[in-house]
């Protein structure tokens, strides 16, 4: 269904914007400091499930576009690269990294599994970055798109909830970490910005026979 190329690329670039500083992440490790590693972990699953909800309306939307012309598939890939290449610019010119807070009220198990998936289904970003990114991995030539689409989804959904996981166990000696190495914050945001502009520039270079 994949290229080996392609899937790797996929496996590679998902790392790298599942660990790099953003809301979700910070939100695990936040949780993990101030209330124990199983909150963070359980925060982590209800990430992971807002983005499983992603993936399907991702697959749902974008297959019966993509599935009307070539010409569509085009327009997304395009618009898809420049997107890429907006977010990459956008993380290296940030100053803002990890800020992580050990200073939040514990809550129910229950509300912070809720919190957790309530701030990926509620976040447009998410929707768009997956619009964005999910289709340059699919192969509208070898099948129906929204398997595909769902595939490459749901596979970004359990690297987030093994990354989260393993964020939300050592999140106390993390968190620690990243409050006192303002650097290794920094490094990930030029090797996160890095990544997505050489991504889009990718996509966007015509395709060599």
């Amino acid at each position: 269904m994949f290229q080996e190329i392609n899937l790797v690329l996929f496996l590679t670039t998902s790392l790298v914007v599942i660990v790099a500083p953003g809301p979700d992440n910070i939100l695990v490790l936040t949780r993990g400091i101030s209330q124990g590693r199983k909150a963070a972990m359980v925060s982590a699953a209800g990430a992971s499930v807002g983005l499983v909800c992603h993936s399907l309306f991702a697959a749902a939307g974008l297959s019966a576009l993509l599935a009307q012309s070539a010409l569509a598939f085009t327009v997304v890939k395009y618009a898809g690269a420049a997107y890429l290449i907006y977010l990459g610019t956008k993380t290296l010119l940030s100053r803002q990294g990890f800020a992580v807070s050990g200073s939040e009220r514990p809550i129910r198990l229950g509300s912070v599994f809720g919190q957790g998936v309530a701030s990926n289904v509620m976040n447009p970003k998410i929707a768009v970055f997956f619009l964005a990114y999910l289709p340059q991995f699919a192969e509208p030539t070898t099948g129906s798109m929204a398997p595909q689409l769902l595939l490459l989804g749901l596979t970004f959904a359990l690297l987030t909830w093994l990354i989260f996981n393993v964020l939300g166990y050592f999140s106390g000696s993390l968190g620690d970490k990243l409050v006192s190495r303002p650097r290794f914050s920094d490094a990930l945001r030029w090797l996160t910005g890095g990544v997505f502009i050489a991504l889009g520039l990718r996509l966007a270079l015509p395709e060599r026979g």
